[in-house]
Formats: structure tokens, C-alpha cells, sequence
């Protein structure tokens, strides 16, 4: 089977659950435009290799409105490393959008990939939005995929579909990072959108799913702010660690639980020794854009020995 079949089948079954996951009043087609038409049907591949010391961006599709920059290098700790900006030539997610993602990283390769800005997912009072992102690692390579942050509008409705394919001895650093609504936009902003629906999971060498897990919010029908779910925070972060087994001891040492007033955060193993999850809750998105920085560099360290640089300003 060829990844463009891969991609294409693992399309149609996510399309196939959200017709019966999502709430039937959502469903309905915008009068605008009907859903996933020209424009509204987005698809960017990125595909990696090794060649000789140096990662390269060796292969790219795209179909507006996501878009890629050329991959720089600019990464003084790992001047091998293809770094590549992903970009919404939109600017947003509007109702009816529906955007696919592939990345593929080669044997032995390595990649950095991030977004412009943080995606807004704008008000909607038809249909929805929705994102697959498939990402398939083969034999050693390394991928880090630290999005910027997702914001839900008063009204929004997001579904995002996250299908890992890799390999045991690969290694994946991805982050989600949820900001509730705008801040001091509305009265009504904060928890003010309608649905939002996150799944990841992902496949092994051996075709078997070694985790799962889906987070699925409706502020509305229940309330984030209860105990046990957001309590007293607004913004939740969150970043999947992949990773050889040898690694994750050292890893995890280095984040002890923690409860403040300022956020609260923890780490803990994935089932099949698959890797960590570290999950955060804060009220300011610079507290939850630090921690999360503090794992990827702690995973950096232990699996290439490598520095990570200081954030851009305009990332801070």
C-alpha cells in the first residue's frame, strides 16, 4: 500500500467516526460554501530524509490554504537539522474546513516542524472544523512537532485526529496546547465554544496500538471549571513523548508532580513502555510554553545529546 492510500484510507475512517461522533446539530452544511470544498480542503505532506550528515526536506505536496516555508537550518545546536514552518494561507479554521497534515521522517533522519502562529478556530453557527494529522517514523529517526497554540472562539467547533505510525527505536516530541477562548474579548469567550474533540493514538512495527487517548469537551452541556476536570485553570498543555525504552527513566526523573497556584503539571509512562506524557493546567499560556520547553529539551538532551536553543522572541 502506498502512503497516499495510507493517508487516504486513514481519511475515510476518521470522516466515517466524526459522522457519528459529532452532535447531529453540528453537521449541518454552511450556506457560504459546502464543507471541504475548494479552499476549504487543505492537505500539506512533508517528507524527510538523510543524505550523507544532513536531514533534508526531500519532498513536498500542498493544496491551499497549508503551506510550508523551505526547511532552514538554523538550529546552532544541531546545524544538521531541517527546520520547516507550517503555514495557513487563511489564517484561521473556519466552519466547514478540513485539513490534513502527513509528516514522514526516513530512516535515520530528523526533523523540526512548527507552526507561523497559533491556529484560531473562529465562530461557527454551521458545521464544524477538523484536522487529521498523520505522522509515520521509520528506524531512528527523530521528529519534534511543537505546534503553536490552538484558540477555540465562542462557538467553535474543532475535531483533530492525530494517527502516529512508527518505529520502536524512533523518537516523537509532540505538543497540543488548548487556549479556551480570548482573553478579555467577551463576556462570554472564555469556555465559550461549542465542541472540541482531540484523539491521539499510535501503531508500532508490529501493527499493534500501543496507546490511545481522546479528550472530547463541551463546555456548555459540562462545565470545565468543575474539580477533577480544569478546576480554577484555563489553558491545558500537553506533550507526547515517543521514545526508546532506555530513555524514559532518565526523562521522567527530571519532572516530579507539582500543584501551585500558578499551573499544575505531571508526567507518567504510556502503556507497552511506549514513551511519557506530560500534561499541564495555567492560566497564562508564557507558564504553559515554559514547561513544555523544559521537556523537549530534557528529551532533546537524553536522546541526542543536544542543547536546545532559546526561543525566538516572537515565541516567548
Amino acid at each position: 500500500m502506498t502512503h497516499s492510500q495510507t493517508i487516504n484510507d486513514q481519511v475515510e475512517k476518521s470522516r466515517k467516526r466524526w459522522d457519528t461522533q459529532i452532535p447531529i446539530e453540528y453537521r449541518q452544511e454552511p450556506e457560504q460554501m459546502p464543507s471541504g470544498a475548494i479552499g476549504k480542503d487543505g492537505f500539506l505532506y512533508l517528507g524527510f530524509t538523510r543524505t550523507g550528515r544532513k536531514s533534508i526536506l526531500h519532498r513536498m505536496e500542498k493544496r491551499t490554504p497549508l503551506f510550508a516555508q523551505k526547511a532552514l537550518y538554523h538550529d546552532e545546536a544541531l546545524p544538521d537539522l531541517p527546520c520547516v514552518t507550517m503555514i495557513s494561507t487563511s489564517g484561521c479554521v473556519l466552519q466547514g474546513d478540513r485539513m490534513v497534515l502527513s509528516i514522514n521522517v526516513g530512516e535515520n533522519a530528523f526533523a523540526s516542524v512548527n507552526t507561523q502562529s497559533a491556529t484560531k478556530v473562529h465562530s461557527m453557527d454551521k458545521n464544524y472544523g477538523a484536522q487529521i494529522q498523520f505522522i509515520q517514523l521509520h528506524d531512528n529517526s527523530y521528529l519534534e512537532y511543537l505546534p503553536d497554540p490552538l484558540i477555540l472562539h465562542r462557538n467553535a467547533r474543532f475535531v483533530n485526529d492525530t494517527v502516529i505510525d512508527y518505529k520502536r527505536n524512533a523518537t516523537l516530541i509532540y505538543s497540543e496546547v488548548i487556549i479556551p477562548g480570548r482573553r478579555y474579548h467577551h463576556e462570554n469567550e472564555l469556555n465559550g465554544f461549542d465542541y472540541y474533540s482531540s484523539t491521539v493514538s499510535a501503531k508500532d512495527e508490529s501493527g499493534n496500538i500501543v496507546f490511545k487517548e481522546q479528550i472530547v469537551l463541551k463546555p456548555k452541556e459540562h462545565p470545565m471549571t468543575e474539580l477533577g476536570v480544569m478546576g480554577g485553570f484555563q489553558i491545558i498543555g500537553t506533550i507526547f513523548i515517543l521514545t526508546p525504552v532506555e530513555n524514559i527513566s532518565s526523562i521522567q526523573a527530571a519532572f516530579k508532580a507539582y500543584y501551585g497556584k500558578d499551573c499544575c503539571y505531571g508526567m507518567s509512562t504510556l502503556p507497552a513502555e511506549s514513551g511519557l506524557i506530560f500534561k499541564i493546567l495555567a492560566n497564562d499560556s508564557s507558564i504553559i510554553k515554559k514547561h513544555i520547553r523544559k521537556v523537549w529539551a530534557m528529551t532533546r538532551k537524553v536522546v541526542l545529546n543536544a542543547e536546545l536553543p532559546p526561543p525566538f522572541i516572537w515565541k516567548q
